[in-house]
């Protein structure tokens, strides 16, 4: 078994699957990588089964060095300089890694999480079903510090068999919007509780310093409900859900969200949009676009 020992952990590093479906009946979310799709690519990348656990490095900043190998890895998601040695290395592309080398992620320059998978996967415990870290309840792994040792599986323990090893993800790389992001939804279960909905997809939504795993708080014109709209009985939610708290600013919970506490889910991301909502940061813009076009038919 090799390992990649921890020398910078970066502002958050956690272990991410695929999550922990099946317990919302006690309160206990999904949890899991918060953008799905990056997360599915980097262990696609590597000829992981797609649920393998892989690191969710947000900003940036982790080191991490090889101390057995050789080991296959990749990089997806927020687009952070690559450097192994000192040398740069492609995002989104099969890297080779040796005994001694020293894997570095810089700030996230594009983007706000990225993913690190390994070849056969890393060795943590499960709980409930899942390696996933989720920090709102402190279910799974802490959080990665410095000196951390991840072990990694060797040999064909974690490989999916017939699934090959891609050198490069084909097409395009990914497109950051410069300016505006567009997230797309479907009404929510509490919709009718709005006075105006263009109020919610009307306007243009700054993302919030108190966002987080939990989930994004836009900021801007406060949104109004039906004057005759009373107190909810607390609901189970799912990614993406976007509440509408009493101050009027929509919440959009994200991987770590809890149950809804009494407030409205007005409307629900697609599941492309739900990891798009994953990667933004702090200041940038959104549109919230509503469509009627379920949720599921839109791939996760």
């Amino acid at each position: 078994m090799s390992n990649l020992r921890v020398l910078s952990a970066g502002p958050l590093t956690t272990v991410q699957d695929l999550g922990r479906p099946g317990w919302a009946h006690l309160g206990v979310t999904g949890s899991g990588a918060a953008d799905r799709s990056a997360f599915r690519l980097s262990n696609r990348l590597v000829a992981n089964a797609e649920s393998a656990p892989a690191l969710e490095i947000t900003a940036g900043g982790l080191r991490v060095a090889v101390e057995d190998g050789p080991l296959l890895v990749a990089v997806t998601g927020a687009h952070c300089p690559i450097t192994v040695g000192g040398s740069g290395r492609p995002h989104r592309a099969l890297l080779s890694l040796r005994p001694g080398d020293v894997l570095q992620l810089g700030s996230a320059q594009q983007g706000l999480r990225a993913y690190l998978a390994v070849r056969g996967g890393f060795a943590v415990p499960k709980q409930l079903g899942s390696s996933a870290t989720d920090t709102l309840s402190g279910l799974g792994p802490a959080a990665l510090t410095d000196g951390d040792v991840l072990p990694v599986l060797s040999g064909e323990e974690g490989f999916a068999r017939g699934w090959p090893v891609t050198e490069i993800a084909p097409g395009p790389d990914d497109e950051w919007p410069a300016d505006v992001v567009t997230l797309t939804a479907i009404p929510g279960p509490r919709d009718a509780i709005l006075s105006a909905p263009a109020q919610l997809i009307g306007q243009l939504w700054q993302v919030s310093e108190q966002s987080d795993r939990v989930g994004l708080r836009l900021q801007g014109a406060a949104v109004r409900v039906a004057e005759d709209a009373g107190r909810l009985p607390s609901e189970p939610v799912v990614r993406g859900a976007v509440q509408l708290p009493p101050g009027g600013q929509p919440m959009i919970f994200l991987a770590d969200h809890p149950v809804t506490g009494g407030y409205p889910v007005v409307a629900v991301l697609t599941p492309r949009s739900a990891d798009a909502a994953a990667q933004l940061r702090p200041g940038d813009r959104v549109r919230l676009e509503l469509t009627r076009r379920p949720a599921w038919a839109d791939p996760a």
